[in-house]
């Protein structure tokens, strides 16, 4: 069904001859193609994102329209159809910094991404306005880690209330700078190397729609504390340094905001990975979990998540392989 509705959008564009292949999905319901021309080597994306499975094009479409407006590079969309979930967008090819810095420069590709970042959060915010992400909601967020996670692997007693007050006091108390633009997935697998473009547009911008307003240390911290891959730590110190160097955040400030945010971005996504392994059968999320506890755990050790941390020691247990294990074995698709 969403082939035939998929076929309709793309024949009345300029695209109706090419030929379409599939390009890797990710966490959600959407799926890209790429498109190319049989008359040219034009290529062109195609994201599915279908709504009766809760996707939505519009906020993609206008957090585009906005960071193209302030001079960043999103890919431009060439046709839509919103009620259907269909984008036509540009193709800005396959150079995601994930697959990039291993081999390449690491530091340089990371801070054309911390120069993006500094640029946006130099500029306006949408006209549309956002939903803030609060330090209420971010709380109860974090609290995934409880609900996914630590009752999934037997932890006992109900620590979900006690996490989200200490968590909460923990983010209200180091919220510091004006509130930005936060594109909430700002990391290698979703950043690609455009030098074809001129700085702050070396850097091409995906999955951007669930965007919000919040912290400006919040993107910088799922930028270098990434849950998918190690960021070498000179690049990351340096790079953080240079970020508060630049936005003239007072440094002490600085270290609890990116301790905070990072910490609850790390609480929850312990609970997502976990979540999309037992409910959504996706069990390779798994192996990223170890990386998730050791960032979790560096960022607690920071004096302003003192009762977080005591908090998340006394009722969260560390993946082991045998927890791991434990998760592996709720999945769905190896009931089969």
């Amino acid at each position: 069904m969403r082939s035939k509705l998929a076929s309709e959008f793309i024949a009345k564009t300029q695209w109706s001859d090419a030929e379409m292949a599939i390009i890797a999905g990710d966490a959600s319901n959407r799926k890209y193609y790429r498109l190319k021309k049989t008359s040219s080597a034009d290529t062109a994306i195609l994201m599915d994102a279908p709504p009766d499975k809760g996707e939505n094009v519009v906020p993609f479409v206008l957090i585009a329209q906005h960071l193209e407006s302030i001079g960043l590079k999103p890919p431009s969309i060439y046709a839509k159809d919103e009620v259907n979930g269909f984008l036509l967008l540009e193709d800005l090819g396959d150079d995601l910094l994930a697959k990039l810095a291993p081999n390449g420069s690491e530091f340089d590709l990371y801070k054309a991404a911390v120069d993006a970042l500094l640029h946006l959060h130099r500029s306006p915010l949408p006209e549309t306005p956002l939903e803030k992400y609060s330090a209420a909601e971010m709380a109860s967020l974090g609290c995934l880690s409880i609900e996914w996670y630590a009752q999934n692997v037997g932890a006992t007693g109900n620590a979900k209330a006690e996490l989200e007050t200490a968590l909460f006091a923990a983010i209200k108390a180091t919220e510091t700078a004006t509130p930005v633009l936060v594109l909430r997935d700002y990391h290698a697998e979703n950043l690609l190397w455009t030098p074809m473009f001129e700085t702050p547009k070396n850097i091409g911008l995906l999955d951007f729609q669930d965007a919000r307003v919040g912290q400006p240390t919040y993107d910088l911290v799922s930028l270098l504390g990434d849950a998918r891959r190690d960021v070498s730590i000179p690049v990351r110190d340096d790079l953080l340094q240079y970020y508060q160097s630049e936005s003239g955040i007072d440094p002490d400030k600085f270290s609890a905001s990116c301790a905070v945010q990072s910490a609850q971005r790390n609480l929850r996504i312990l609970g997502v990975f976990a979540r999309l392994c037992i409910r959504d059968g996706k069990p390779s999320y798994l192996d990223f979990i170890p990386r998730v506890w050791a960032n979790l755990k560096q960022d607690l050790q920071h004096p302003s998540l003192s009762s977080v941390a005591q908090t998340v020691f006394q009722n969260i247990p560390e993946p082991t392989p045998e927890i791991l294990n434990l998760l592996r074995r709720k999945c769905p698709t190896n009931h089969h």
